[in-house]
C-alpha cells in the first residue's frame, strides 16, 4: 500500500482498522502528514507550529496498543489544535498574536486533556484569525501576526477561506491531518467549514468545556470539529464532551450529552425528518449557489424528508450589537492573560494594546480597532446583565425556538455563510455544516470576497439537538458525498 497515497481523504476508521491489522502504525501516520504539511503549507500557511514530540509520542501509543489494545476510536490518531487552545507541552499557544509568541500553557485545556485520554496524537497548532476575528474590524479572515494569511487550498488567493478557524479547516481539507479542533463565537467553525468543503460541528454552549481556550464569549463561545466526514465529526465530538467544574456552562449538558455520537449515524432519518427553510437568509446568494441550494432542498425531498418552505424567523431583520460581547471579551480576556507567566509581556488587555502598538510593523498590519472598543466599553454589569437576558429572550420567543415549535421541525437548513449564524451563536444553539458544491462563477461581495469554490450549508436546531442534526447531515451526506479534495495532488473534477 502507497500511504502517500491512501492517506487522501482516509477517514479515522479507516486508519483506525489499518492500525488494528497491523497494516499501519501511527508513527507512520504522523510521518506522511508531516511529509505533506513541508510539501504543501507554504503555500496555503495552514499551520503554525509543529508539535516535536507528535512521532515520540504516536510511537509510544504503537507500542501500547500492541502490549495493552486499543484504547478506542481516536487511538494514534493525528489531531490539530487551533492556537487558542492551551496545551501543556512543547507547543505554543497564542491565538496568532505576536504578543503570545513564546507562551506555553501551564496545564492542559479541558479539550486537550480529552484527547489525550482518547489516545490522540495532537499533531500542532494551526493558524487562525488573530484573536478570533476579535481585533479589528479591518483584518481578513484567516490573517494572524505570528502566522499570516491563510489561504484556501482550493483556490490560494482567489477563494474566500472564512474565519477564524481558517488554518484549522484548511488543513484538513489539504489533508494535512486526519481533523482538527477549532472554536467558534458566530460562524468560526461552520464558516471555515463551508468554505472548504468539509464538515463542522459547532456543539450547544456548554456541550464541551472552554476551560483553558482564549476566549472572547463566556455566552457563545465552544469548541468543535472539523472533519471530511460526518462520520468523523462525530467520533471527535463524544470525546470531547463531559462536566467540568473550570466551566459552569458544561453543567447544563449532564445528562443531554453523550460520550458516543456513532449511533446517531443513520441513513434513514431524513425519511421521517421535518426541515424549515429561513428564505430570508438566502436573499443575497448568488444565482449560482442559490441553485445549489435548491438541488439541496431537491435531495431532501428526494429522500422522503418533509421540507416546509419557507419559515420566518420575527428576528431575523434585528441588527445585533457587540455591547455584551465586547464586555464579556474583556472580563474573559483579562482573567486568562493573567494567569500567564511573567516571562509574557502582556497580563491584560490594556496591556496586549500597548504591546500592540509598540510593536506596530509587525502587530497592527490590520490596526486594532476592536480591541480599543472592547478595553473602553462603558457597559455596566448590571446593564450587561440586562442585555444578556434580553438578547435570549427575544432570540427564544421570536427565534429557533419558536419557530421550530410552531412547525414542529427537526431542524432548519440554512446557506453556510456567516450572516444566518448570529440567531443560534446569540442562543448558544448547535449547527453541522455539510458540503453542498462547488460555485464555478459566483461574484465579489460587498467585503471584497470571492464566492467561487466550495460551498456548503448548516443545520441549525435547538438546545443539545446534536444526535438529531447528525442524523440528518449524515443521510444528506451519504446520499450525496459532495466532498472531493483540493487540486494539490492532482487535476480534481468538481462536477
Amino acid at each position: 500500500m502507497d500511504l502517500r497515497e491512501w492517506i487522501i481523504e482516509a477517514d479515522i476508521t479507516s486508519m483506525q482498522t489499518a492500525m488494528e491489522k497491523g497494516i499501519i502504525t501511527s508513527e507512520e501516520l504522523v510521518q506522511v502528514y508531516l511529509e505533506r504539511i513541508d510539501k504543501y503549507d507554504a503555500i496555503i500557511h495552514s499551520i503554525l507550529e509543529i508539535n516535536p514530540d507528535a512521532v515520540q509520542i504516536a510511537r509510544a501509543l504503537d507500542k501500547e496498543r500492541k502490549e495493552q489494545g486499543s484504547r478506542g476510536r481516536l487511538h494514534g490518531i493525528p489531531i490539530l489544535l487551533k492556537d487558542n487552545i492551551d496545551t501543556e507541552d512543547k507547543i505554543h499557544t497564542s491565538a496568532g498574536s505576536v504578543a503570545l509568541a513564546e507562551s506555553f500553557a501551564k496545564t492542559d485545556s479541558f479539550v486537550a486533556s480529552r484527547l489525550r485520554s482518547a489516545g490522540a496524537v495532537l499533531l500542532g497548532k494551526a493558524n487562525m484569525t488573530e484573536w478570533s476575528n476579535f481585533m479589528s474590524s479591518k483584518m481578513p479572515a484567516g490573517y494572524s501576526s505570528r502566522g499570516g494569511l491563510v489561504l484556501n487550498p482550493y483556490g490560494p488567493g482567489e477563494y474566500f477561506i472564512s474565519g477564524s478557524s481558517s488554518g484549522s479547516a484548511a488543513a484538513v481539507a489539504a489533508n494535512l491531518a486526519a481533523a482538527a479542533i477549532g472554536t467558534e463565537t458566530a460562524g468560526s467553525i461552520v464558516g471555515p467549514a463551508s468554505q472548504n468543503l468539509l464538515v463542522g460541528i459547532k456543539p450547544t454552549v456548554g456541550l464541551i468545556s472552554r476551560s483553558g481556550i482564549i476566549p472572547i464569549s463566556f455566552s457563545q463561545d465552544t469548541p468543535g470539529p472539523l472533519a471530511r466526514t460526518v462520520s468523523d465529526a462525530a467520533i471527535l465530538l463524544g470525546a470531547l464532551t463531559g462536566v467540568d467544574h473550570r466551566d459552569s456552562a458544561t453543567l447544563s449538558s449532564e445528562n443531554r450529552s453523550f460520550a458516543d455520537y456513532a449511533p446517531f449515524l443513520e441513513t434513514n432519518f431524513l425519511s421521517h425528518a421535518r426541515i424549515g427553510i429561513p428564505r430570508h437568509y438566502y436573499k443575497d446568494l448568488d444565482k449560482e449557489r442559490l441553485s445549489i441550494m435548491e438541488d439541496v432542498i431537491a435531495t431532501l425531498k428526494n429522500k422522503g424528508a418533509t421540507i416546509i418552505d419557507p419559515v420566518n424567523l420575527h428576528v431575523e431583520q434585528n441588527s445585533w450589537n457587540n455591547d455584551v460581547i465586547c464586555y464579556e471579551f474583556k472580563e474573559g480576556l483579562n482573567h486568562y492573560l493573567s494567569q500567564l507567566s511573567d516571562s509574557v509581556p502582556v497580563h491584560s488587555l490594556k496591556e496586549l494594546i500597548e504591546f500592540n502598538q509598540q510593536h506596530d510593523e509587525t502587530a497592527l498590519k490590520y490596526g486594532q480597532d476592536t480591541l480599543i472598543r472592547s478595553e473602553v466599553t462603558t457597559l455596566t454589569e448590571q446593564t450587561y446583565l440586562q442585555k444578556k437576558q434580553e438578547y435570549k429572550e427575544l432570540a427564544l420567543k421570536e427565534g429557533i425556538d419558536y419557530v421550530i415549535n410552531q412547525f414542529q421541525l427537526d431542524a432548519l437548513m440554512l446557506p453556510g455563510d456567516i450572516d444566518g449564524m448570529y440567531i443560534a451563536a446569540r442562543l448558544g444553539y448547535p449547527l453541522i455544516c455539510v458540503p453542498a458544491g462547488y460555485s464555478s462563477d459566483g461574484v465579489m461581495d460587498l467585503d471584497g470576497d470571492s464566492t467561487k469554490g466550495p460551498f456548503g450549508f448548516v443545520f441549525s436546531g435547538k438546545a443539545f439537538s446534536e444526535p438529531t442534526l447528525i442524523k440528518i447531515a449524515y443521510g444528506y451526506e451519504q446520499a450525496t458525498l459532495k466532498r472531493f479534495p483540493p487540486p494539490l495532488d492532482s487535476d480534481q473534477d468538481h462536477d
